[in-house]
């Protein structure tokens, strides 16, 4: 059962959410390979398949990954428990390694509250193995990265890699991987259009500061238990809304803050064995795994 102290986290249908996972100790263990990227495209095919996820944007770096999408079934923790625990047993099944893929406590879902806000973060995942010094041009990166130009271009057919999934197993042989463009824009061709500006732009501010850059082939050739020299910053901030606007951040913490009060009142209750209590909507974990009952947005 959730704990008094676990602090829940509201899933809506219909939001829109910039996701990130870190590898354990930043270790290089999603490096860019044949192998790697065959894994993590097909896996985030079949994922987001299988619980009704919608892709805008996405890059693997060699230690971590960001992801842009909208969750119009409320299943994200679904779908992240897919993803995550497949991508980590099929990587580490190519790697020859056994232990903890993932860092203790780096899963992030940022709640994104505008067209302009899911905007900014897709470009910034886009352009982030140019902010990261490894490439001086997006599309230059070897890892899995999403093109804006495939949006609204269709599925792209995603094979079963050979290895770790057996072919008498349970999933599927192919998948379907289709790049869509999120809520609020008028047409793909739009958000293309301004998502290959902003990332221009963040090219052009990086390429302007005079730093180096790695090349995509020592990238390729980084060694999986190798980490970044520099240190990790520790105790940030760790949002659960990104919004530019500041009233529509005031408004969205302002809206999250009521959730975790009545979920915090409705706990209580079904602790003290009030099973009719009715829990706040976007509950997840107590309504999928202990079939609490939850109230209904209007």
């Amino acid at each position: 059962m959730a704990s008094a102290m676990t602090r829940p986290r509201q899933i809506l249908p219909g939001t829109t959410y910039l996701l990130t996972r870190r590898c354990l100790q930043r270790q290089f263990l999603l490096r860019p390979s044949a192998v790697t990227n065959a894994i993590f495209q097909y896996l985030l095919a079949v994922a987001a398949q299988r619980h009704g996820i919608r892709i805008h944007a996405y890059c693997v770096l060699s230690n971590h990954f960001h992801l842009v999408v909208t969750d119009p079934r409320g299943r994200l923790p679904a779908f992240k428990q897919l993803l995550d625990g497949l991508v980590a047993r099929a990587v580490n099944a190519a790697l020859g390694r056994w232990e903890t893929f993932w860092a203790p406590a780096s899963y992030s879902a940022v709640t994104l509250a505008t067209p302009q806000d899911v905007l900014e973060k897709a470009a910034y995942v886009l352009a982030n193995p140019v902010a990261a010094g490894l490439v001086r041009r997006a599309r230059e990166w070897p890892g899995l990265w999403s093109d804006p130009a495939r949006l609204g271009r269709g599925a792209v057919t995603v094979e079963r890699p050979a290895g770790f999934f057996r072919k008498t197993g349970t999933m599927p042989k192919t998948a379907e991987l289709t790049l869509e463009p999120p809520p609020g824009f008028d047409s793909a061709q739009a958000f293309a259009a301004q998502l290959e500006e902003a990332v221009a732009a963040a090219e052009q501010r990086h390429a302007a500061s005079g730093r180096t850059f790695l090349g995509a082939v020592k990238a390729r050739t980084q060694s999986p238990w190798s980490r970044p020299r520099n240190r990790e910053a520790r105790r940030g901030l760790q949002p659960r809304v990104a919004a530019r606007d500041r009233w529509g951040r005031v408004e969205a913490l302002g809206r999250l803050a009521g959730f975790l009060a009545e979920y915090r009142d409705a706990w209580r209750a079904w602790a003290n064995g009030a099973r009719d209590v009715l829990f706040p909507a976007g509950t997840y974990a107590m309504r999928v795994f202990h079939g609490a009952r939850c109230s209904v947005l209007a």
